[in-house]
């Protein structure tokens, strides 16, 4: 049985050819295909704004993060977290 992970890909490929055929078709021409798979980049700076998270913080040791404001020290090696 395909994944749900697998499924996704598989409709999302599908969605996006159909997408650039019909974007060929209605303004005839190929340089659609060099242009549509870009698109994405534009938006990619507007799904990370503020969305409500505490800021993350790192462990300055071994590198570990946590969003969560309940841990101060690191769960490895018990160094105290700064924010990253």
């Amino acid at each position: 049985m395909v994944g749900s992970r697998t499924l996704t890909a598989l409709v999302g490929i599908a969605v996006s050819v159909a997408i650039s055929v019909a974007a060929w078709y209605y303004f005839d021409t190929l340089l659609v295909f060099l242009v549509l798979p870009f698109v994405p980049l534009l938006f990619r700076g507007l799904s990370r704004a503020d969305d409500g998270r505490a800021p993350a913080r790192e462990c300055p040791t071994c590198g570990f993060t946590t969003r969560s404001s309940e841990v101060r020290y690191c769960p490895r090696d018990g160094s105290e977290l700064r924010e990253s």
